[in-house]
């Protein structure tokens, strides 16, 4: 236990000697420096009688807006919008630690120190997962803060879809550990993780996409993809829905959470063990 804390401390005193940690910090803040200075709201009565976005004025209609109801759509479309930020922060963020860890020196040191290569390397992740999920918690909580206090209003599931922004981070990460592993190179990380990104996402129509195709061939190839990568795109519209209240259901109607959420973990799982397995065996 001392080892792991000893390696999560290293991740954030190297992530702050680096300029990440500040970074990190900085980004996150802008985004949310930008929601409190682009809405205002008028609230009466517990009604919406006026908005303004970026200095400009709302139309509103003749009545007022009810009020939970429109910060139930504002959690849900923030939470979408979280969910792409903080995952790419997230990556930005962590990409460099494997790569970081194999550079010559570096893991000599920490190959002469009392701990096995596989420790080693899911300590570099359980800190990487640390530090992308305090900033996960802040960005919610003060996205949440700031809801509270322009609206007086709040649900709890706003802050609970963190968790599956989280898990859709500890995936990806996992990957960029793998890829990190295997060429020691951060930029490759960073785009083979928003590579697996953007096509699981487009994957995510994949019975369209098969239909589309002559070939059989090819259908199976585009179904195995589906089935083998993490499904980003559908964990994206669960979080919405589930910070929803199930109010955009139909569009999330046809999905299996189970079968996504189980594909998902288990990509992340064989990516982390192949990485500590790859780690195992290279010769530093």
């Amino acid at each position: 236990m001392k080892v792991l804390l000893a390696n999560v401390e290293e991740v954030f005193r190297e992530a702050a000697a680096r300029w990440t940690l500040v970074a990190y910090a900085a980004l996150s803040t802008l985004f949310i420096g930008l929601f409190a200075i682009a809405v205002n709201l008028d609230v009466v009565d517990g009604a919406l009688a006026g908005a303004k976005l970026f200095g400009r004025e709302l139309q509103m209609g003749p009545k007022t807006v009810d009020l939970d109801k429109l910060v139930l759509g504002f959690e849900s479309g923030f939470s979408g919008f979280l969910y792409v930020v903080a995952t790419f922060l997230a990556v930005f963020a962590t990409a460099h630690l494997v790569p970081r860890l194999q550079e010559k020196g570096t893991i000599d040191l920490y190959l002469s120190r009392p701990v096995g290569r596989v420790p080693l390397l899911l300590s570099r992740y359980a800190g990487g997962l640390l530090l992308a999920g305090l900033n996960v918690a802040y960005l919610i909580g003060t996205m949440g803060i700031l809801i509270r206090w322009k609206t007086g209003v709040v649900h709890p599931r706003f802050f609970l879809g963190g968790l599956i922004i989280f898990f859709t981070i500890a995936t990806l990460m996992a990957f960029a550990f793998l890829v990190g592993v295997a060429t020691s190179s951060t930029a490759v990380s960073i785009m083979a993780t928003f590579a697996v990104f953007f096509v699981a996402a487009i994957l995510s129509g994949h019975r369209h996409i098969e239909a589309a195709l002559s070939a059989e061939w090819a259908a199976s190839l585009v179904r195995g993809l589906y089935w083998a990568l993490p499904k980003t795109g559908q964990l994206a519209q669960v979080t919405v829905d589930f910070v929803s209240y199930g109010e955009l259901a139909r569009r999330t109607r046809d999905i299996d959470h189970l079968a996504v959420f189980g594909s998902t973990g288990l990509f992340g799982l064989a990516s982390l063990a192949l990485s500590a397995l790859l780690f195992r065996r290279k010769d530093f």
